[in-house]
């Protein structure tokens, strides 16, 4: 066997995998809580040990041995803002392909900054500046104006700049010549209704290796900075769009976390990009949203609100499930004891998942005024710890609640297949698929294809 550890070092527990990649099987997995308060090494290598462990039957397999793909979204992931020309195509723009890099897009500014909105951009503590702005030959004096003005304050967070082709040169060199670290990719829309995220996003992944994770102070060494090959959520998103190769059609992944839910969809190009209501800052057909209020533990109110605002929940749902909520979220660490409590567990989860999905079809956290069409997605993966620490029936059972939702009138699954992501596959099917294409498409289609 040809062996390789894949791992996930989240917020909370840190996930690893050992593959086979002649194979592209998966073959060991295992989890640890995630060491920040010390040192993430620490976490990391007790995950990857006990998951090598159960692959080597006594020894004959050492982790450190194996080649390492890391992904990680421990100490807040990538907080990224966005400074755009104008807020309906621009910043839009530059926000969903913020999103597609696996980023927390924390701030969007649009149009000349001035010094409200400098001070603005600074309280959200930004790890990276996307700064975009003008389709190639067109407006360039907006762009220009604020990358001046981040110059002259001094900046030192990092910049992608990815707008107007025609002053990209002048303004890195600006940008360059205070001290700012600057990065430069293509323009992220290049024309009316173009949305290109490519080498923006390509460009974020270098960012956040080269900056960010060493920024955080995760690790006393630089051991785990030399590790990381993403953020987690844009290695997850690459697995996605490879399972999305391999089985071949529409697919939604649903990933409830504690703070968190994060939908990612690929839908297949078609005549929804064109005509009369074509979207003019560009159709993302891979795409990722994040809702911040939703999620397992810190979150948990959020949802309750969130479904009542939703019609899922009725006055007597609310008051049944606002209080265990409430514990869930004064206690994040919190562990249900019993049958009950796992059964309020996936209720929460059922809520926030068809909430999520519900928005994700709608375009309001995407940004896309026609929504994202969802009616033949033939997929449905879901992930979270409360899906895989769950009896396989129970979490398509789970799954299977937010399939029959169709109330909202909004493009949903029609008939989707549902399936979980128990061995957190996705991440690393994501991670391997740079430079084992072949191992990564393998893996997603035994795990989660139906092979």
């Amino acid at each position: 066997m040809s062996l390789a550890v894949c791992a996930d070092v989240g917020s909370t527990w840190t996930k690893a995998a050992v593959v086979d990649l002649e194979a592209g099987l998966l073959v060991g997995a295992s989890s640890a809580p995630t060491t920040v308060g010390t040192d993430v090494l620490h976490g990391l290598d007790a995950a990857v040990g006990a998951a090598v462990d159960r692959v080597s039957g006594g020894g004959r397999v050492a982790g450190g041995d194996l080649p390492w793909f890391v992904c990680s979204s421990a100490g807040g992931g990538l907080r990224l803002a966005v400074v755009g020309y104008e807020p309906l195509v621009t910043a839009q723009a530059g926000r969903r392909v913020g999103l597609s890099a696996g980023a927390n897009v924390v701030h969007v500014a649009a149009g000349r900054l001035g010094a409200a909105d400098l001070a603005a951009l600074r309280a959200a503590r930004p790890d990276v500046v996307l700064l975009v702005g003008g389709t190639d030959g067109g407006d360039a004096d907006t762009v220009t104006h604020n990358a001046t003005r981040l110059a002259r304050a001094r900046w030192r967070v990092p910049v992608v700049l990815a707008g107007n082709v025609d002053v990209r040169d002048d303004l890195h060199a600006v940008l360059a010549a205070a001290g700012v670290p600057v990065t430069v990719a293509d323009n992220v829309l290049p024309r009316i209704g173009v949305l290109a995220p490519a080498s923006a996003r390509a460009a974020i992944r270098e960012v956040f290796l080269r900056h960010v994770i060493g920024g955080k102070r995760l690790s006393r060494g630089a051991r785990f900075a030399r590790l990381v090959r993403a953020a987690t959520p844009d290695a997850v998103l690459t697995g996605v769009e490879v399972l999305a190769d391999v089985v071949g059609g529409d697919l939604a992944v649903v990933d409830v976390g504690g703070a968190t839910t994060d939908v990612y969809s690929v839908l297949t190009p078609d005549e929804r990009a064109g005509g009369p209501g074509r979207e003019v800052a560009g159709t993302l057909w891979r795409a990722r949203t994040v809702e911040g209020d939703l999620g397992m533990r810190w979150s948990a109110p959020g949802v309750v609100r969130a479904a009542v605002e939703e019609r899922l929940l009725d006055a007597a749902g609310q008051d049944a499930l606002a209080g265990a909520a409430a514990v869930r979220a004064a206690d994040p660490g919190f562990l249900p004891a019993g049958a009950e409590e796992r059964a309020v567990d996936r209720r929460i989860a059922a809520l926030a998942a068809t909430v999520a999905l519900r928005r994700h079809a709608r375009g309001a956290a995407t940004g896309e005024r026609a929504g994202r069409d969802l009616r033949d997605v033939r997929l449905l993966v879901g992930s979270g710890g409360v899906l895989r620490h769950a009896d396989a029936g129970v979490a398509v059972g789970v799954l299977a609640q937010v399939l029959a939702d169709h109330a909202g009138g909004w493009p949903l699954p029609r008939a989707a297949r549902p399936a979980v992501d128990v061995d957190y596959v996705l991440a690393a099917g994501g991670l391997l698929a740079g430079e084992h294409p072949v191992a990564a498409g393998a893996l997603l289609r035994r795990h989660l294809g139906g092979d």
